[in-house]
């Protein structure tokens, strides 16, 4: 493993790390740049696990041991080795999971083979909170999806707080950005799908029901907090679902939304 102790922080090959707060993060995440940020040694596994590529590690001393049977197949990736405070000067947060890499994204797969063989999937439209998109796909991975599309505004599934909260899940669910309404639709429908919005509103069945005797091919649509799905998301859908809710309480969360529907919808139900 090629070991490089932090001498000055100004070092070429720490610049992927420096201030990582979400705006920086973005900047050195865009695919312009063609990296994300892997923190922990559970979500780094994954990424590996999942075919990616390291290009740099930074981590503290006490974690080279655990580290160190991961990287076996790239000898010459460079991993950067600095106490808490140095770390922590580095990246503008405490460094409590000892090791962060940077990765080389993947290539987006194309959307009809990604779904294609699927009987579950998700549609995330324009949810902007990195902490929602990470809470759904643990629970797409957890309770069996197949498959994740991204709208073109979505908050990117690989920002590290999405990573985080995904507890790395979204390394190992596939996903892609599908296009606008209504080519995504006409796509999904060609592929066999059933686009199932969970909304509110007039004509909305309840989930109970839609769970029953769902479609052999479900796309389930969720939208961003708040303003909930699009008009135009809306006329895509085949039906909109909704989760009947107590004591005046009108919705859940999107990612505690997700959850719900997708154990209701879960093949083999």
């Amino acid at each position: 493993m090629r070991l490089i102790p932090i001498e000055s922080l100004d070092t070429e090959g720490l610049a992927d790390y420096s201030r990582l707060t979400d705006v920086a993060l973005r900047r050195v995440s865009e695919p312009e740049g063609g990296l994300y940020i892997a923190e922990s040694t559970k979500v780094i596994t994954r990424a590996l696990a999942a075919g990616h590529r390291p290009r740099s590690v930074l981590l503290q001393e006490q974690w080279v041991k655990d580290v160190a049977p991961l990287l076996d197949a790239f000898p010459d990736v460079p991993v950067y080795v600095g106490d808490a405070a140095t770390l922590e000067s580095l990246t503008g947060y405490h460094l409590h999971r000892g090791a962060l890499a940077a990765m080389h994204r993947p290539e987006m797969p194309d959307m009809r083979s990604l779904i294609r063989g699927a009987r579950r999937i998700v549609l995330l439209e324009d949810i902007v909170d990195h902490t929602n998109v990470g809470a759904i796909f643990r629970s797409v991975a957890g309770l069996g999806a197949d498959a994740v599309l991204v709208s073109p505004r979505c908050a990117d599934p690989l920002y590290r707080r999405s990573v985080r909260v995904s507890m790395g899940t979204v390394l190992q669910v596939p996903w892609t950005r599908m296009p606008e309404w209504p080519e995504a639709q006409a796509i999904l429908h060609e592929e066999g799908f059933h686009i199932a919005a969970l909304a509110l509103d007039d004509k909305a069945v309840t989930l109970d029901a839609f769970s029953h005797t769902p479609p052999e091919r479900v796309a389930l649509a969720l939208g961003a907090e708040g303003d909930g799905l699009s008009s135009a998301a809306l006329e895509a859908a085949d039906t909109t679902v909704m989760i009947p809710m107590l004591h005046g309480v009108d919705s859940l969360n999107v990612a505690s939304a997700s959850a719900v529907a997708l154990w209701s919808l879960r093949v083999g139900a």
